[in-house]
Formats: structure tokens, sequence, C-alpha cells
């Protein structure tokens, strides 16, 4: 066993299973997919996952095997172990572009078809990661050897990914130059086009410039930033939040200037039947003075308001894909490490893990021991007047974080008003962070 494996060992040996999982990744690029290969085979074996458990078995029994590290890169990339698979498969891609002589010593012939297959899941490992520049790498690297790239989808991926990672004038001369594509790339033409417009009408100041970045990659505008940690890593975003009745109420206030900074006008709120949804919701009503109603597909002029999208009805959320009519769908709190399968217009805020005001959160008694304090139990109602009694006061912070009052958001909103919201475009899921980094929870 390679020594730096020895803190994972102890790891697995404690069946620790995610601290194993995270250890690896750490380690994934100083090692090779041969070397970590053992590990993962026990690591799958306590995990009962089947399918990893043989491809990593497979592997251990022959680490130069291209099919062996394939199938280990995908079934790492399935089972969220995408950092693992990197490595395997650029293993497994160089081999596949110089494998070795047959009988007699005669060079094999490269199959293209095996190069791309293998270029296409490194490439998705690499995106699954948001490491954007080095797919960007990988697929110009390929685009320079003598069967080049293909249009679609290599040619697409290297745009993507280079918009991705905050390369616009890469984005535009590799799109630019693609053949138009056939059906089923269209959507996907259409997505990177708009982001490129969007670009091109407000471009982002910089590689820390959270609002601009993220209008830019999902259409949607950012009410607000993190006040605390910026220059420490988190440039805006939150990674753990125990959310308040203030910050819902600044999310709507905020909300209330994009809609006049933009001339947008809402006739009726759409309701989520889940409590923080309802509850936000109500909240929205009353502050807007408009009627509520539960929320059906295609009204037009609503304002659908959810509290967290992934905790809501996903049959619903897939509905607001397709945009009605002046619809806006406003979000209060965005997962930005898993986000949700429809991107909302407006972001209340972003953060990996957040605890609803009414949610049990941490506490500790008089002797410092950790309790689980009771939920809130209060109707969204209820809820609602409490969000509406709320202040709404921004919190200071820290002091390093930029500017971010409602007359800055007013600012952009209105720059950025011709782009945002548009009729035609549907609301797609963007997975990726971008190219602004953030400080994120293994």
């Amino acid at each position: 066993m390679h020594p730096d494996l020895a803190t994972a060992e102890e790891l697995l040996a404690a069946e620790d299973l995610p601290g194993t999982a995270r250890e690896l990744r750490r380690l994934a690029d100083r090692l090779s997919a041969g070397e970590l290969a053992p590990l993962v085979v026990r690591l799958a074996g306590l995990a009962e996952i089947d399918e990893l458990y043989g491809a990593a078995a497979q592997l251990a029994d022959d680490v130069d095997d291209p099919g062996a590290l394939y199938d280990y890169g995908y079934a790492c990339i399935e089972h969220g172990l995408s950092a693992l698979a990197v490595p395997a498969l650029r293993e497994a891609l160089a081999i596949v572009r110089e494998p070795k002589r047959g009988l007699f010593g005669r060079p094999k012939a490269v199959d293209p078809q095996r190069v791309r297959k293998v270029l296409m899941e490194l490439v998705a490992a690499l995106e699954d990661g948001d490491r954007h520049g080095e797919a960007v790498e990988v697929l110009q690297d390929q685009a320079a050897r003598p069967s080049g790239l293909d249009d679609w989808p290599e040619g697409y991926l290297l745009a993507f990914n280079a918009l991705m990672g905050g390369r616009l004038e890469l984005a535009r001369e590799v799109f630019g130059r693609l053949a138009e594509p056939e059906q089923p790339w269209r959507p996907a033409a259409d997505r990177i086009a708009r982001s490129l417009a969007r670009a091109a009408a407000a471009p982002p100041v910089d590689d820390q410039d959270l609002r601009g970045w993220h209008h830019v990659l999902t259409g949607g505008l950012l009410a607000t930033l993190s006040p605390y940690g910026f220059e420490a890593g988190m440039t805006g975003r939150y990674a753990y939040l125990g959310d308040s009745f203030d910050n819902c109420r600044l999310g709507l206030d905020r909300l209330r200037v994009v809609l006049e900074a933009t001339g947008r006008r809402v006739t009726l709120v759409g309701l989520l039947p889940d409590r923080g949804s309802r509850a936000l919701g109500l909240a929205a009503a009353e502050l807007f003075g408009l009627p509520a109603a539960p929320y059906r597909p295609g009204v037009a002029g609503a304002l659908v308001v959810a509290y967290d999208l992934n905790a809501c009805d996903q049959e619903l959320v897939a509905a607001l894909n397709e945009r009605a009519p002046d619809e806006i769908l406003y979000e209060h709190v965005t997962c930005w490490t898993d986000t949700p399968i429809v991107s909302a217009d407006v972001c209340g805020l972003l953060a990996q893990t957040v605890v609803a005001p009414w949610e049990p959160g941490m506490g500790f008694d008089a002797d410092g021991e950790r309790i689980a304090p009771e939920p809130d139990r209060r109707t969204a109602e209820e809820l609602a007047e409490a969000i509406l009694a709320a202040s709404g006061t921004p919190d200071e912070g820290d002091g390093g974080t930029p500017a971010d009052s409602a007359e800055v958001l007013a600012a952009y909103a209105a720059r950025v008003a011709g782009t945002w919201a548009q009729a035609e475009a549907t609301r797609d899921r963007v997975r990726s962070a971008g190219p602004v980094r953030s400080s994120r929870f293994a």
C-alpha cells in the first residue's frame, strides 16, 4: 500500500465511509488509479455498491487495461466520486491514443471512436468537479490532433467549458465557428447563445463578480451577497446558513427592488404547497398588495414564490422550466452545490446548507451540551406574519463584502433588464458554480 494511503486505510478500518471518500478525493490527483483501486474495492464493498465494486476489482487485477480504467472511471462518476474518475480516465485516454504494439512489434491502429468515448467521459468527470479549465485543456489538446474535434458535441463542450471557466473570448470564438446543430443539440446551442448574449450586454467585472456571473450563466438575478467571508474564499456565497425571518423579509424587499428597476409587473402570487414556500408566498402577496392562489402552470403574470426549490414538489418545479408570459420565479435560498432543476429568475441568496427559521437548528443547554431545539410548529399563515413583522435590515457582516445595497442591486437590474427573464428563454438548470470559486463543505 502506498504510504499516502495510511489515513484512508485507518478511516476505512473504522468504517468511516464518508471520511474515506473525502480522503481518497484529496489524494486522487497524486496517486495512480491502480494505487487507489484496492481501497475503492473495499469502500464499495462496505457501501454495497456492486457496480463500483466490480469495476474497481477489475482495475485492481489489470491496472493497464484501458477498458478497466474506463469502466472504473464511469462507475466513479455515477456514484459521486468524479475526482477519482479523472486520473483513471486520463490514463485510459493516453493508452487508447497510443496503444501498445501488437505481434512482431507492429503498431496498432488508433480507434478514433474509442478515443472520443474516453475523452467525453473524462470531460464529464472534470465538469462534475467544476474543473472547467482542465476540460478546456483536454479538448484543445484533442483539437490539435489529426482527428480533431467534431462540432457536436466536442466543439460545443469546448465552448461550454470555456464559458464556465470564465474565458468569454474563447467561448465566443469556438461557438461562433460551430456548424448549425441537429435538433437534439439545439436546446444546448440556444442556452450557450443566450449566455454569451448576456455576457456581451453586461460583462462581469472579474472572476469575483458573483452577481454578474450568476446572471450570465443562469439568466437570473442574485438579490443579496453573503456579508461574511468574502475575502476568505466565500465570494458572496454561504456554506452553512442558519436562516432568519429578517433574511426572508430582506429577500422580498430586494425582489421588489428588482421588479421596480426592470419595470416588470406581476398580478398575483402563485403559492407552492410546501409550508416554507407558502409562508413566503403569503408574505409576498401581502407586501406587494396582490391576490394569492395555488400555483398552476401557464398562468400569465404570476409571481411564483419558493423558499427552496429542492424542497418543493419536483413535478411542479419541472413545469417551471417553460416560462409563462410575464411570469417571474423567486427562490429565497438557492443551493449552489446541488442546484435545483430550474434556475429562478431572482434568487434571494446562495447557500450550500441552510436551516430555515422554522426548522430546528443547533442549540446548547446551560452546561454547553448540544441539544436539538423544538421546531417552530406555526402554520404557514403565522410564519408569513413573522416574515412581515421582521425588519429586513441587511447584516453588516465583517465588512469585507463589496457594496451590496438596494441601490447597487437596482442599478444592476436596470442594466440587464433587456436580457433578464426573456419570454422565449427556458429556465435551464446550471450545475456548475462557474468561474467564481467559493469554499464549500467536502
